[in-house]
């Protein structure tokens, strides 16, 4: 089926899609939610929200997202197509009952996305909302399988599986999203799920396999290379190839004739920071690395002196060129008294991609005898890198008892950032 040019406004105004952005992006190893991660210098979710606009198909696109998450809310709220928000649950089943309790009344048709396939070409948004208009109840776009399937079963008492079978490779298909559906059908449906036992509603995998379940036929489209679902890091380095190149625009670095432009080349930044141990007569909280140490005695500053989180800042502030960190939270500044690090992590996140910038990593190291750091590494990389939206690593060592680090005295952070601009 070749997807139509077009559709009517009826057709448009009767048709919804709901992207579901809540997941967590554990395999992807950014410590922020799936939806957020950087593609190209633009989130997964605002990728798919892009596609979706080109495509033209619905009149209605609601967001279900994490619940919370303010970063990615602002950045599916300051979209074109300004798709109305909702919160997610649990599951992904639970996910897309709330996308669904969102819809207008009225709406005939709805595809459900997944924001990890966020390279979905608009040509099968059309195609499947096509086929709902043509009468489907249930479609879904899929790609012959080329690798060979085989069925396995474990034997009690064995480890490994064996195999009990090699389904017909010519009669299977991988499947994609969007998934469209007849809406009032796919909301009795989940109504109807939503009362399993909790084994039954888990064995569940897609809305597709939901309406089989319930007797409904499912249709099926061509889907797209392009729709690959992104998991894991290899995913996010394939999908990077499929962007579509930007033309590059004549700056002072290209040589006069116009030929051969300058490449773009990231910017690096490097930031310090040091807080001494404060004094045992004004008990302090110890936080470092956007995580609390009860057992420590806190570190003296105008916010919480947490150095590992203001080094971070300072390094992404001199990569983008904007100041540092006196300039935008210096002691003039009293509402950010006492303001926890990742507070000012998160603003200096916003301030440098305002100036036009997305952020590639930072890398924080700090120097000090306390806190014992190593068993909460991968607790801080992740509460950063939330704060930041963007990858954040944190390592600690001593000073071999040398200095004030090595007394006990003081800790020093020391950062490196890489930003690249998107202008």
């Amino acid at each position: 089926m070749s997807a139509p040019t077009s559709f009517s406004a009826q057709e448009i105004h009767q048709t919804a899609i709901i992207v579901v952005a809540a997941g967590s992006g554990t395999r992807l190893g950014y410590g922020i939610p799936k939806a957020l991660v950087p593609l190209g210098g633009r989130s997964l979710l605002e990728h798919a929200l892009d596609q979706i606009q080109l495509a033209g198909c619905a009149a209605q696109v609601i967001a279900v997202l994490p619940a919370g998450e303010e970063e990615l809310a602002s950045r599916a709220a300051n979209h074109p197509l300004r798709p109305r928000r909702v919160s997610g649950g649990a599951t992904r089943n639970d996910s897309v009952r709330a996308g669904l309790a969102a819809l207008e009344p009225g709406t005939e048709r709805v595809l459900i996305h997944d924001a990890a396939r966020a390279l979905t070409p608009p040509e099968v948004f059309r195609q499947v909302a096509a086929a709902l208009v043509a009468g489907s109840r249930a479609v879904i776009p899929v790609l012959p399988v080329v690798d060979t399937i085989k069925q396995v079963a474990t034997d009690p008492g064995r480890e490994q599986p064996h195999v009990t079978g090699t389904p017909a490779r010519e009669m299977l298909r991988a499947v994609q999203t969007p998934q469209g559906f007849h809406a009032p059908t796919l909301l009795a449906a989940h109504q109807r799920a939503a009362g399993w036992e909790r084994s039954e509603a888990e064995a569940v995998t897609d809305d597709a396999m939901l309406m089989e379940m319930l007797g409904e036929r499912v249709d099926t489209v061509p889907g797209a290379a392009a729709a690959l679902k992104i998991t894991t890091k290899p995913d996010l380095a394939l999908a990077e190839t499929m962007l579509p190149p930007h033309p590059v625009k004549e700056t002072p670095m290209t040589r006069p004739n116009g030929e051969n432009p300058a490449p773009l080349i990231p910017r690096t930044g490097i930031g310090i920071d040091v807080h001494a141990v404060a004094d045992a007569s004004e008990p302090r909280p110890m936080w470092l690395a956007g995580l609390h140490f009860p057992e420590d005695q806190g570190l003296s500053g105008h916010s919480d002196g947490d150095a590992v989180a203001h080094a971070a800042c300072d390094a992404l502030f001199s990569a983008a060129g904007i100041g540092d960190l006196g300039t935008h939270f210096g002691t003039d500044r009293p509402e950010y008294a006492g303001a926890p690090g990742t507070t000012l992590l998160a603003e200096a996140a916003r301030l440098v991609r305002a100036a036009g910038f997305e952020i590639g990593n930072v890398a924080v190291q700090f120097v000090g005898r306390r806190p014992k750091f190593a068993a909460r590494r991968v607790e801080a990389d992740a509460v950063l890198s939330k704060a930041a939206g963007a990858p954040v690593s944190v390592t600690a060592t001593t000073s071999d008892g040398l200095g004030y680090e090595g007394t006990g005295a003081g800790v020093t952070a020391y950062a490196t950032a890489l930003v690249y601009s998107v202008r």
